[in-house]
């Protein structure tokens, strides 16, 4: 059995199996070198040793062993067992597509099956425009006119639809951000397959399920057969324990792995979350987990489901579903233990999402604008967490401060539900006073840059300096948010509306203490 070990003055917060990887520690944002060199008898991380592989019995049935993914996989392919490496065909149960990938999607199913073919289950394709909705550029609104006319032909029962850009509120099927949108509306169940035409599908595996980003080819042959070929990924298991610090979200939590294993570190395996801190998110937070596993290079990740899960779902699903669970012997690839108590704040720098940093150590940043939205951070509680730093500051922001809710759902949320010790105020309320934008219309917004008259993109840098944002969204390549000189500073809620005050990136601790 392997351990790992670091001296008690040292702050230990991750570990992974045979090695003991890097604190990220309140004096330092480089690896320690030595920090193998120092032991003592404090053991912070104990891994699982490796599974010794044993050939069936001559008589009876050996169980295999499998994780929370493998066992999904394994019954969507109608096999007792699986192992990482497999191919199987599967069974899906949702796909998903929307106004940038749905056309094309469509295209090839038409030339594959036929102009007149019909999709394998109208009930189980939900197509959701939110990319590219309000803009006045043609191609993005003949790519909402194709899926309205396939919607139609096809009959097919959930399309979110919108025909008026000019006020979204006229359009009640109209949801906004496909990722939450299919979480609002209960398209999300334990232990079922979902994929989608979206790299950021993996949010969906909040709720216990296989959810995971296809291309347009694949998504066309599921549209005829409901069934996908995939191969089986590996499983990284990250135990999260310790008490979430105040100061702390979510977002904070998945930079900080991204910064440790980095853009390939999870390459097409599963990423499993457990442990208590896990345990105590809320159901929005743990989207927020997923929802970036792929840009660690993830193929799905996923949170086993439980009371918190049940509680979220009642009244959004009449469907059973039927929740599982990694087995007590089920085989990892890696393990890494992170004492989450002992993180702080963090960023990732342009421009990459593992381009990790203390907020702290870049509060010589100067910034001339901050975005608050996308289906990584323009959910309620993204907005809630926002609207505490900046009621807890009582300043106004000193950039541009720009506010999109994902959905009809937050945006109806930023303007009716009262924020935790304001004495009764919205979120709106409170963001009004403090100078920031209205919340604008629900959509993707300036996440992927879009047409240039998108809301609140990066269009041209200033005149006196690049043009440089704090932003809650996923992604920080050159030209993500629009001008390729841009430059994203990925943040927490927290981090971002302290960043807005300031008009520096700013740890949230300044005024969250």
């Amino acid at each position: 059995m392997a351990s790992s070990t670091i001296s008690s003055n040292s702050i230990p917060f991750i570990t992974k199996k045979y090695e003991s990887l890097a604190a990220f520690t309140s004096n330092s944002t480089l690896p320690i070198p030595n920090s193998r060199k120092r032991v003592s008898k404090k053991v912070v991380s104990v891994m699982t040793p490796q599974q010794v592989v044993r050939n069936p019995a001559t008589t009876g049935s050996v169980k295999t062993n499998m994780t929370l993914t493998e066992k999904i996989l394994a019954k969507a392919s109608q096999k007792e067992g699986l192992t990482p490496g497999e191919n199987v065909w599967v069974d899906i149960d949702i796909l998903m597509t929307h106004d940038v990938c749905g056309p094309g999607s469509i295209g090839i199913f038409k030339k594959e099956f036929g102009e007149n073919a019909k999709v394998w289950d109208r009930e189980k394709v939900v197509i959701i425009p939110d990319h590219y909705i309000f803009t006045a550029d043609e191609r993005a609104n003949r790519n909402v006119d194709i899926l309205r006319d396939f919607c139609t032909e096809q009959n097919i029962k959930y399309f979110y639809d919108i025909k008026d850009t000019g006020n979204f509120r006229a359009n009640p099927d109209y949801k906004g951000v496909c990722h939450v949108a299919l979480a609002q509306e209960g398209h999300c169940r334990p232990g079922e397959v979902l994929v989608g035409t979206d790299s950021h599908t993996c949010t969906a595996g909040a709720f216990g399920q296989f959810a995971s980003g296809i291309g347009n080819t694949d998504a066309g042959f599921v549209l005829g057969t409901g069934k996908l070929l995939l191969k089986v990924p590996p499983t990284l298991r990250f135990v999260m324990d310790g008490e979430m610090p105040s100061y702390l979200l979510a977002k904070d939590l998945i930079l900080q792995i991204i910064g440790e294993i980095s853009v390939a570190g999870a390459t097409y395996k599963a990423m499993e979350f457990v442990g208590s801190t896990i345990e105590s998110l809320t159901m929005e937070e743990r989207m927020t987990l997923c929802n970036m596993v792929v840009e660690a290079g993830g193929k799905n990740g996923v949170v086993p489901a439980d009371a918190i899960t049940y509680k979220y779902l009642e009244g959004k699903t009449s469907l059973p579903y039927e929740p599982v669970y990694s087995d007590f012997q089920a085989r990892f690839l890696s393990e890494y233990r992170i004492d989450v108590s002992k993180l702080e704040p963090l960023v990732a720098k342009p421009h990459s999402p593992d381009n990790r940093a203390l907020a702290r150590e870049c509060k010589d940043v100067k910034i001339d604008r901050v975005y608050i939205g996308s289906c990584t951070g323009g959910k309620t509680e993204d907005f809630m967490a926002a609207a505490k730093v900046l009621l807890a500051s009582g300043k106004k922001v000193k950039v541009p401060t720009f506010l999109v809710p994902a959905t009809q759902k937050v945006w109806m949320d930023v303007y009716s539900l009262p924020v935790p010790g304001s004495g009764g105020k919205t979120c709106s309320q409170i963001f009004e006073e403090a100078g920031c934008d209205t919340p604008t219309s629900p959509s993707c917004g300036a996440c992927l840059g879009g047409p240039k008259d998108t809301y609140a993109r990066l269009n041209e840098p200033k005149a006196s300096f690049t043009s440089v944002c704090v932003s809650t969204t996923n992604r920080n390549f050159p030209g993500r948010m629009g001008h390729k000189e841009g430059q994203i500073y990925l943040a927490s809620p927290y981090t971002a509306a302290a960043s807005a005050l300031t008009g520096y990136v700013t740890d949230p601790r300044e005024f969250l203490n």
